[in-house]
């Protein structure tokens, strides 16, 4: 299985992107997809599930929008009113066991896209 994560850049505070993960070898319907990021410095941190259902970290709810689209072997990751800590290399993640209780934490998945830099400017 292959991920391969697109869609960032750089925008304004206030902005918008939507981030793409393409899955390639398995169809993404198996699967339990996240979105993470890591700042320079920082861990890398659980932003958004889908597996059924979703879930997303305090800090992006209500802004972040995760979906799929298993026809085409996608998972997307729309962000409207963007903040300058937003800004970090965003990873996707595929997790065989769509196990809910464990989503947030970055050792239960099993693959990785390579990561998109999202910049947040002030």
């Amino acid at each position: 299985v292959q991920l391969q994560a697109s869609g960032g850049g750089l925008v304004q505070a206030g902005g918008s992107l939507r981030l793409s993960c393409a899955v390639s070898g398995r169809t993404v319907s198996n699967y339990g997809m996240g979105w993470f990021r890591q700042a320079p410095g920082k861990e890398r941190e659980f932003v958004a599930w889908t597996g059924g259902t979703t879930d997303y970290t305090d800090s992006v709810k209500g802004r972040f929008t995760i979906s799929r689209d298993n026809a085409k072997n996608m998972v997307y990751l729309q962000m409207n009113s963007l903040k300058p800590e937003d800004t970090a290399v965003y990873y996707c993640a595929a997790d065989r066991s769509l196990n809910y209780n464990n989503h947030k934490i970055p050792a239960q998945y099993d693959y990785w896209g390579q990561g998109t830099q999202v910049t947040v400017s002030s």
